[in-house]
């Protein structure tokens, strides 16, 4: 049962993985703020959030794939691990793996399971990818009878991340989102996020909730609305009706709307 629970978390991850590498933001260049305004760089910037804390997720996929059912050690160049019955320990030593850039750090992994549920909890602490150093938790929840619906994975992740850059500054994400991956023949795979999360970021707090889609084959979100509350204006972004394109519509709380392009 445990091999799998784990080759199931590791196909999860995997277009987690495939978001990271293949995705392309615009960095549009914003003149000055305004006060009570959410510019286009900030929505991408909260966009871009999982591209920098999935980033983990990659060595994860690479441990998921070895056979965790009994006390075992795994070791070459890359890292080790050591495997028991309720999680491993693994010590990456300059690693490439699905494009990142070098990990170093060890992450230690416990496992967890329910009646319909099977969970595991990674622990990072400085948690080193190329220069970006990550501490904290994430915790990843299969529902097993979603997940064996025909066509649909479907799981969570429940994040309290804290990702210093090289420059000193700092980005922090707590909170939890739902995501499932819907595969129906003949139509685009669909990725789909939902919940609700914090992002800390430049002295600002963006309290978000909703729920928003994209193709696998779109660069862009392209369905649904997020509610973000950046220190206190709340301000309603939606992504469209599942077109394809790079826009979105800023709604303020006196009525007042703004297209923006991401």
């Amino acid at each position: 049962m445990k091999t799998a629970i784990n080759k199931l978390f590791a196909y999860a991850l995997l277009p987690m993985l495939f978001l990271f590498i293949v995705s392309c933001s615009n960095d549009a260049e914003d003149t000055e703020v305004p006060e009570g305004t959410l510019s286009q760089t900030e929505v991408q910037t909260l966009l871009d959030t999982d591209e920098i804390t999935s980033t983990v997720d990659s060595a994860l996929a690479e441990l998921f794939g070895q056979d965790g059912n009994s006390s075992k050690s795994v070791s070459n160049e890359c890292y080790s691990a050591e495997y028991t019955d309720t999680g491993f320990t693994a010590t990456f030593n300059n690693c490439v793996l699905n494009g990142t850039d070098n990990i170093n750090g060890t992450m230690i992994v416990t496992y967890g399971a329910g009646e319909n549920s099977a969970e595991f909890t990674a622990v990072y602490e400085d948690f080193y990818i190329g220069d970006m150093k990550i501490n904290g938790t994430r915790t990843f929840t299969i529902n097993v009878s979603e997940s064996e619906v025909i066509g649909t994975v479907a799981y969570s992740i429940t994040s309290n991340l804290t990702v210093e850059f090289a420059d000193g500054s700092t980005l922090s994400e707590s909170g939890t989102k739902n995501f499932s991956i819907v595969f129906e023949e003949g139509q685009d795979t669909l990725w789909n996020v939902s919940g609700s999360w914090t992002i800390q970021k430049d002295g600002n707090t963006y309290a978000i909730e909703g729920n928003i889609s994209r193709q696998l084959n779109c660069a862009y979100w392209s369905s649904g609305n997020l509610a973000i509350n950046k220190n206190g204006l709340e301000v309603t972004v939606d992504f469209g009706d599942g077109t394809c394109d790079d826009s979105a519509t800023l709604t303020y709380p006196d009525g007042t709307t703004e297209e923006i392009t991401l």
